[in-house]
């Protein structure tokens, strides 16, 4: 937008709109100033720990040694079956997740329990996987007396407790994880499935009608072509891509006996190399990143898209007409809403026992108490842990929304190749997985004082989290009508009279990234294992560490877990729409 002249008056020539929709806004100086904050923190704490694992995993001391380290890594017992465990994981789970997800989607609509469906799925996405772990180690549990899930096969098979098999033994230690973390996903894909379906315009189903086409015709040619296949594409990717970070889970739920049969390349790397940079764990560490980075890039191709995005169709007016799915679906979804109760009623129920009755029996033998909450509030450590992430989760949550803020709006106006190959460079960033860069990170923030403290920690979530805050705010900024990016321009004198004024009509998009970044830090395992100190323990490690003697603390320890999910749940709950636009979105472009 420029200001000229004109019989003497200032007039503005305005430069948006559809064939100009490209010109880079703000001029190149600002841009560059701009995108600083987020190029530092991506630069210094993921591009770089990046390029030093690689280095790692090919050289010793400096000395240049090839694939050495590589042969030595994949050579080490069990570490083919890590591998295999890894791939089975990214394949397995996520069909079963989509499938699922769809299901309980169509079924879900146009009934009136299908909002309360559809609310009961939804909880578990924002629990930590820590609860998550903690609830079904507690269904799972080996002993008839206090796991229910025991109970209830001892009791339909007719056999003994000592007899019925273990679902965290060395055998399905693999099958119980993954339950779980179906169990955690589902409601993810309900939510993007659902919005979805509601795009879909009727008028594409009486048109195969009209055209003598069956039921299946109808769903082939006017659902899953038009729209559905690449949603499955979408929320495939997102689960798929969501299984390289099982490492909260594998960590809480299974017992030290049984770890290693469960153990995927998440858990390895950890194991082999901690918080330090070493040879084999930089080796392992790129073996997982090029895996995770590959992956993405073939669900890239299955959602690309040109840039900037088209304009969103409006969503279709709900047909008042249209039948509500078969009672068969029906059923299914309340069913599926019922099954999903189990756990976080075990969870809750446990947490109201005293610790000697949640230790010795089961929920269903004792009476209620509030003892275990009783032992929680009144000592320091939960308060400590409850006050000290929720200080952090809400600093990094401001900065990031700040950085990102300032990053996206000078990238949204990019397009071509340059917009393509920026939003495939933060989509790799999102993906990169944390033990990989753990070591080099550490030595980064001993550089500027900061390994082991509550300032290294934010940094680390602040870097974690801008690439996924780009990518959405980036996209909601691009997705603007050139009405509204006209009038901003010609209200702000100044750049960032333009980006307040744009980010006013980017709320949806800036409430998903602010609930998405909080949750994602107050539910943190992982960040705050390899990167805190005595002075900086998160809340999810206060969790963690109370697993060391899980059936000794089964009750204080659901009563943590309850009280630590309750503020992520409202949330989610409270934003869900939100989210999906936000995860769609930020997810493909």
């Amino acid at each position: 937008m420029s200001r000229l002249p004109v019989l003497g008056e200032p007039a503005v020539l305005d430069d948006v709109g559809p064939p100009r929709r490209g010109r880079a806004y703000p001029a190149a100086g600002a841009t560059s100033a701009l995108v600083l904050p987020a190029a530092l923190l991506l630069g210094g704490l993921v591009l770089w720990p990046v390029l030093r694992t690689v280095h790692a995993s090919v050289t010793t001391g400096g000395r240049w040694v090839g694939a050495a380290h590589f042969r030595e890594a994949l050579a080490a017992p069990g570490t083919g079956a890590v591998v295999g465990r890894t791939l089975l994981w990214a394949l397995l789970v996520p069909a079963v997740v989509t499938g699922l997800g769809y299901l309980l989607a169509a079924s879900s609509r146009r009934s009136q329990e299908g909002g309360l469906v559809r609310l009961i799925l939804v909880v578990p996405i924002a629990l930590p996987l820590v609860v998550t772990g903690v609830t079904f180690r507690l269904m799972y549990d080996p002993d008839p007396s206090r796991g229910l899930a025991t109970l209830v096969a001892a009791r339909l098979t007719g056999r003994s407790g000592d007899l019925v098999p273990q679902l965290l033994g060395p055998r399905l230690v693999t099958v119980a994880l993954m339950s779980a973390f179906v169990w955690a996903w589902v409601g993810l894909a309900v939510l993007v499935f659902r919005a979805a379906l509601d795009r879909l315009p009727s008028s594409l189903a009486d048109a195969v009608r009209a055209y003598g086409g069956t039921r299946r015709h109808v769903l082939w040619d006017a659902q899953w072509r038009p729209l559905l296949l690449r949603t499955v594409a979408v929320v495939f990717a997102l689960v798929a891509l969501g299984t390289s970070r099982t490492f909260d889970l594998i960590l809480v739920m299974t017992p030290g006996s049984v770890r290693d049969e469960a153990a995927v390349l998440a858990l390895r790397v950890w194991q082999t190399s901690g918080g330090t940079t070493t040879g084999e764990g930089a080796a392992l560490g790129v073996i997982w990143l090029v895996a995770v980075a590959a992956g993405m890039l073939v669900a890239a191709l299955f959602v690309r898209q040109a840039w900037p995005p088209p304009r969103p169709a409006e969503p279709a007016e709900p047909d008042p007409g249209a039948a509500p799915p078969p009672r068969l679906f029906r059923l299914l979804a309340a069913g599926a809403a019922i099954a999903w109760l189990v756990p976080l009623a075990v969870l809750v129920a446990t947490s109201l026992h005293g610790p000697v009755d949640a230790a010795a029996r089961g929920w269903w033998s004792a009476p209620p108490s509030l003892a275990s909450y009783r032992g929680l509030v009144t000592g320091s450590e939960l308060w400590r842990a409850l006050a000290f992430t929720l200080l952090l989760a809400t600093v990094v949550t401001a900065t990031v929304l700040v950085v990102a803020v300032l990053a996206a709006y000078p990238l949204a106006w990019l397009t071509g190749p340059t917009a393509q190959v920026t939003g495939l460079l933060l989509m790799t960033a999102v993906v990169v997985p944390v033990q990989v860069i753990a070591g080099p990170v550490n030595e980064v923030l001993g550089m500027v004082l900061s390994s082991g403290t509550a300032r290294g920690l934010a940094l680390v979530h602040m870097a974690l989290g801008v690439p996924f805050a780009v990518l959405v705010l980036r996209n909601a900024f691009a997705d603007l009508p050139a009405d509204q990016v006209r009038a901003a321009r010609l209200a702000g004198r100044h750049w960032w009279g333009t980006l307040r004024r744009l980010a006013r009509h980017s709320r949806p998009a800036i409430v998903a990234v602010s609930v998405l970044e909080f949750v994602q830090v107050w539910n943190d395992l992982v960040v705050g294992l390899l990167f805190s100190g005595p002075d900086a323990a998160p809340l999810g490690l206060f969790l963690a560490g109370q697993t060391r003697g899980f059936v000794a603390n089964s009750g204080a320890l659901a009563a943590g877990s309850v009280i630590a999910s309750v503020l992520p749940v409202a949330l989610v709950v409270l934003a869900r729409r939100h989210l999906v636009a936000g995860l769609v979105s930020g997810g493909v472009r």
